[in-house]
């Protein structure tokens, strides 16, 4: 499964390839697993940095980056 809310990997790519949507995602994902730190982080540093991690976890492995302890 991929990580943006169960959906399939190839799907979860695409979104996680457009840079709107990625931020959007990637913010909402962040919350509902109850990582509300990373969720803010995301809104402030989501831009750039955070997407091209994300789109290399997400193409690598299936799964962006998450805080542990956030």
């Amino acid at each position: 499964m991929g990580d943006y809310f169960g959906l399939s990997r190839i799907v979860s790519i695409i979104l996680a390839i457009i840079p709107f949507t990625a931020w959007i995602c990637g913010i909402i994902t962040r919350c509902k697993d109850g990582k509300i730190v990373a969720g803010i982080l995301r809104v402030f540093f989501g831009c750039w940095l955070v997407w091209i991690i994300d789109l290399i976890l997400m193409i690598l492995n299936g799964n962006i980056l998450k805080c542990i302890n956030c």
